[in-house]
């Protein structure tokens, strides 16, 4: 995929930017810090279950993300590294959870059984724990040439997308919602935005802050991300619709049979679709002050849209 400055600010020098060149170097760097992050000590079964899922595979959306938001403000990918990694295991340590019996009780995940499937429930749930507190560790010990205050802003904002007034509070409410004919697009909204897109909103924030970005521009930032959250969101209910398992690497029309309500339920595919590709609009004209340092941040949100699985 090919993004043109000149979509962008028909004032800016025409360029081009290659978003598949730049999500195979990313996700290649990505992969690596991960697993030299994460290494297999004592007691083994508990590292093993943790790299199991860290190093399953996917597209690194989200650790790509931050190193996006860091560069735009004027960092470095190397500063943001620590924090990406980070993300990538907050987020592992949800889809592991997610999994469980008690919660979604899945038995696929990128195309591999789930984790509490290889090592039961109990080493499953401590695994997330683990990723969960070492993702902070990781981003207090090893971020490099960024001011502590940045950093403590960092885990600050990483800590309340990933608690109860984001990830885990999205979650709660999507539980209590299931099988209620009766949600309203109201608390749907409000699931998504805490249950996804919290941590999404960080992704790209935390990148920033650890550059040093401006207010204003984290303004800016925050509310691109929160709509492309959403927007991911859409297409995921949408996939879960139309794509098969082997597309998506876990079990398809889950929603359905749990019988949670979904855009698509509320608005159908196509307005679904419309919906998602507005918010993608609008949250790429939050970006118009940073010129052609956006182009990756353009880029991702449309292929947030344009994804098939």
């Amino acid at each position: 995929m090919v993004f043109a400055a000149t979509e962008m600010d028909s004032s800016q020098p025409e360029s081009a930017f290659d978003l598949s060149t730049y999500l195979v170097e990313q996700k290649k760097a990505i992969e690596v810090a991960l697993d030299s992050a994460l290494p297999v000590i004592y007691p083994e079964k508990i590292y093993e279950a943790m790299r199991y899922s860290l190093l399953a595979g996917g597209k690194r959306l989200r650790p790509i993300l931050c190193l996006a938001g860091c560069e735009i403000a004027g960092g470095t990918s190397h500063m943001a590294m620590p924090t990406a990694c980070a993300l990538e295991m907050i987020h592992t340590m949800s889809l592991i959870h997610d999994d469980l019996p008690a919660m979604d009780n899945d038995d696929y995940r990128r195309g591999k059984l789930t984790n509490h499937k290889v090592y039961g429930e109990d080493i499953a749930i401590l695994a997330g724990d683990g990723l969960l507190s070492y993702a902070f560790e990781l981003i207090a010990t090893k971020t490099e040439n960024v001011p502590p205050l940045q950093v403590l802003q960092t885990i600050a904002h990483l800590a309340r997308a990933s608690g109860a007034p984001g990830l885990v509070g999205g979650q709660v409410l999507d539980l209590e919602s299931e099988g209620l004919k009766d949600v309203s697009l109201e608390t749907l909204n409000y699931i998504h935005a805490h249950k996804t897109g919290a941590l999404l909103e960080s992704c790209v924030v935390c990148g920033a802050i650890l550059a040093g970005a401006s207010e204003a521009d984290l303004q800016r930032l925050s509310r691109f991300a929160q709509n492309i959250g959403l927007a991911f969101q859409i297409i995921d209910d949408i996939l879960d619709i139309t794509a098969t398992a082997e597309e998506l690497g876990k079990t398809a029309g889950k929603d359905v049979q749990a019988g949670k309500v979904t855009y698509p339920s509320l608005w159908g595919i196509e307005e679904s679709k419309r919906q998602a590709k507005q918010l993608v609009t609008d949250a790429q004209a939050q970006l118009a002050v940073f010129g052609n340092k956006a182009l990756p941040l353009l880029a991702i949100a449309d292929y947030i849209t344009s994804r098939s699985y």
